[in-house]
């Protein structure tokens, strides 16, 4: 695996890394072992280097969730391809999967305490709810010529 915490391999922490090839089946053992799937899509650290602060937090979230997560990183190679799949627009994120639905995503790097209530909310939601938008926010005032 390339992508390392200093000179620490996640796959220390026992995060597998899937590709498009594995990933399927990744998903089907989490819905198995009735867990939600929570895949990484770090993207370059150089270029984003919270990268690695979400990659340290990763494991500490599965250990907070008792069993209900089981994480994997999105080899490099596949990150584009899985990323359009899943919906992932930044880097890095944190795509929670569960039965085939993609639940949600968690971008960048947060506190502790939104990763807990975001993961919860997301995880506790019924199945096949799709998300709420609370509030849309349009520009009082556009560009002549460029539709929102």
């Amino acid at each position: 695996m390339e992508f390392q915490v200093g000179k620490q391999d996640l796959t220390r922490y026992g995060l597998p890394e899937v590709d498009a090839a594995t990933v399927d089946h990744f998903l089907g053992a989490a819905d198995e072992a009735g867990a939600i799937a929570v895949l990484l899509s770090a993207g370059d650290p150089n270029r984003f280097p919270e990268a690695i602060d979400v990659a340290v937090v990763l494991p500490e979230l599965i250990a907070a969730f008792n069993g209900r997560l089981r994480g994997a990183i999105i080899a490099r190679g596949d990150e584009s391809a899985l990323g359009q799949r899943f919906g992932v627009r930044v880097q890095p994120t944190l795509i929670l999967v569960a039965k085939g639905e993609t639940l949600g995503l968690v971008a960048k790097i947060q506190d502790w305490s939104v990763y807990i209530d975001r993961i919860t909310k997301l995880i506790d939601r019924p199945r096949g709810q799709a998300a709420a938008v609370a509030v849309t926010i349009v520009p009082q005032h556009r560009t002549q010529g460029v539709e929102l």
